[in-house]
Formats: structure tokens, C-alpha cells, sequence
């Protein structure tokens, strides 16, 4: 038997609703399949812990999250606390202390699910958004000068290394090669505005394509990208870009697949020797938290894909099934897709769906 030991970070917000569906589906395809077993330690960490501590997770975290196989995150952030002090103090400081540097979103069009883009038939929207992780705009280099007076300057650093640029757009390749699709790979830049950073990634986009002449290619700038998300998703296939666009695009891209709380996503450690992290993309949504009316299945979705790297693909494929059946049947939706059921029985839907097969 696979034994496994998971870390549950619920978080903030939504995070501490929708973590315990993700837990669910993974007991789900444990007890069904019968040869695995999953260990959760629940760790609080977050902006009540930062109430409490002044920091949102202790000195040793990162220290003691090595010794699990895999990370199970929900959101963090909260409205009272600036959220660049909630993301700089749990979630990035884990994707960069463990080289997640490889993050996975995929955008998919489900049958049973309405896009807000006219014509849009289930399949039509299939796109995979690769988005380095541990770099470009989301650094922390940069200071302030003169604060509070009328000299007071910013100074904010985009940083791009050859190591991170070269990783995430190879591994949008290797991606491509395995996806049964059209085999096209779209990097994003501004390399018009942009003349140094954006420019050594389109140079580094160019010298890695070389290696995959039997994949379809295209460069395009972060604007008109954001055009086509919209007017022409269809035309999507694998798109890498740098930490910010590539965040930004998957929020588009969640959003016209028909809701934010069907997007998962994969912090990835490509070298394993850290664990990866899996997540919804949606984070608090403080207008809904605390309602229970949040979508679960953006996390069934991530637990698919730590099943998926974790080398248990038939685990993996039957959470995915499962969300794909909880879609079509639409007999137990959550108030994003025109239901009326509660997180937790949307939850309990697709964990029974898991079990039926």
C-alpha cells in the first residue's frame, strides 16, 4: 500500500471551507481503490495566526513542512491585513523555499457548464497556462527611499533568471509533447516595453523551441493575450508566461471556462526533492467566506493533480471523472453554476461520485 503524508493548510477565507472537500475526495479514493492511504496533519497557519503571533506561519515552517510528501493549500488573506504582508508570509515563501518553480493551471470548458463567451460548446476552451513561479515580477527586489516625504521613491525589480526562464518553458513543452491536442505552445511577454527581461525570455522561448520542431508556436504580447483569452480562447492550447501574466491569464481564462471555483492549480518541485503544493486558484473570496456556498471542486481538481504527480494516475483520473460527472449531471451545484447546494454538499457529491466510479 502507497502511504502518503499530507500537509493541510486551510488558511484564510474560503481556504478553511473548501480544504476539508479537498480531504474528502482524497479519503473517497483511498477507501475505493484500496491500496492507499493518506496521513493529514493540519497545520493553522494564516492571518489569525498572524493575529496571534505577528507572523503568518512560524520560524520553523518551512522546516517542518519537509518532511511531508505533498502540500494541500487553501487561500490566504484577509481584509483587514494588507495582502502583500498574507502573500509574502505563507504562500510565496513556500514556492520559492521549495523551487515550486513550475505552476500548472488548466482551463477546461466542462460539459454542463454555461461560458459567459457566446457559442462556447463544452470542449471549446482547452488551454493549459504554465506560469513560472518563483521569479519575474513576484521577486522581492526593490526598496523605498525618503519615505513619507515629497522625495520618497520605489524602486520594484522584475528578476529573471536563465535557470527559472529556461525550466518553466521546457516544461511547457514536455507538456505539449504528452497532451493529446493540437500541439501549439504560446509564450506571453511585453518585450515592446520591456527591453530586457521580456526580451531574454522571448530570446529563451526561441532557443527552447528549437528542441520541439514538431510543436506549433507563437509569441505574443501580454495585451493582445488578454484579447484572445476572450474573443478567441479556442485558439489556446499550452501558454507559458512569467510569474504575473501568467497569473493574470489564469483568471481569465478560469473565468471563461464558466467560474473561478473550477480553476486548480500545481506548484511543482520538478526535481522532487521538495514537496509540491495544490491549490484552487480562486484564494479568500471575501465576499463569499463564510457563507458555505464557496465551489469545492477547483479543489477535487488540485487534489487530482497531486494524485497525478505523485505517480498515481488511476487515482488521479477517477477524482477527475468524478468532477466531470458532478458537472454533466448538475444535480448538486453550488450557487456559481446556477445551484443552490452548500460547499459541503457539493463536497460530499463528488467524493460519492469518486466512490461510485
Amino acid at each position: 500500500m502507497a502511504e502518503y503524508k499530507v500537509a493541510v493548510i486551510p488558511g484564510d477565507g474560503v481556504g478553511l471551507e473548501v480544504i476539508d472537500e479537498g480531504r474528502k475526495a482524497l479519503e473517497a479514493v483511498a477507501f475505493v481503490t484500496g491500496n492507499l492511504s493518506f496521513q493529514f496533519t493540519e497545520f493553522p497557519w494564516g492571518s489569525e495566526f498572524y493575529r496571534e503571533t505577528g507572523k503568518l506561519m512560524p520560524d520553523d515552517g518551512i522546516e517542518t513542512l519537509k518532511a511531508f510528501d505533498t502540500i494541500l493549500f487553501g487561500a490566504v488573506g484577509d481584509p483587514n491585513i494588507p495582502d502583500h504582508i498574507t502573500l509574502h508570509g505563507l504562500l510565496l515563501p513556500m514556492r520559492r523555499s521549495f523551487d515550486q518553480g513550475v505552476c500548472i493551471r488548466p482551463a477546461y470548458l466542462y460539459p454542463g457548464v454555461e461560458s459567459p463567451l457566446s457559442g462556447k460548446k463544452a470542449g471549446d476552451i482547452d488551454m493549459v497556462i504554465f506560469r513560472e513561479n518563483t521569479e519575474g515580477e513576484y521577486a522581492p527586489v526593490g526598496g523605498r527611499l525618503y519615505a513619507g516625504t515629497a522625495h520618497e521613491t520605489v524602486v520594484q525589480t522584475n528578476m529573471f533568471t536563465r535557470r527559472g526562464t529556461e525550466r518553466i518553458i521546457r516544461a511547457a513543452f514536455e507538456y505539449c509533447v504528452r497532451r493529446d491536442k493540437r500541439k501549439k505552445v504560446t509564450s506571453v511577454t511585453k518585450s515592446n516595453a520591456q527591453s530586457f527581461g521580456m526580451v531574454f525570455w522571448d530570446e529563451v522561448f526561441t532557443e527552447v523551441s528549437a528542441d520541439f520542431p514538431q510543436i506549433e508556436t507563437e509569441s505574443l504580447l501580454v495585451d493582445r493575450a488578454c484579447m484572445d483569452f476572450v474573443r478567441w480562447p479556442e485558439d489556446f492550447d499550452v501558454v507559458v508566461a512569467s510569474n504575473l501574466f501568467a497569473d493574470i491569464l489564469s483568471d481569465i481564462a478560469a473565468v471563461v471556462t464558466g467560474s473561478m471555483g473550477l480553476a486548480p492549480s500545481a506548484n511543482i518541485n520538478p526535481d522532487r526533492e521538495y514537496p509540491s503544493l495544490f491549490e484552487p486558484v480562486h484564494g479568500a473570496a471575501f465576499d463569499i467566506m463564510g457563507k458555505g456556498i464557496a465551489n469545492p471542486l477547483a479543489t477535487v481538481s488540485a487534489v487530482a493533480m497531486m494524485l497525478d504527480h505523485l505517480g498515481e494516475q488511476e487515482a488521479a483520473d477517477r477524482v477527475d471523472k468524478a468532477v466531470a460527472r458532478c458537472l454533466e449531471q448538475r444535480t448538486v451545484l453550488t450557487v456559481d453554476l446556477g445551484g443552490t447546494a452548500s460547499t459541503s454538499e457539493m463536497g460530499d457529491e463528488a467524493a460519492r461520485l469518486i466512490r461510485e466510479g
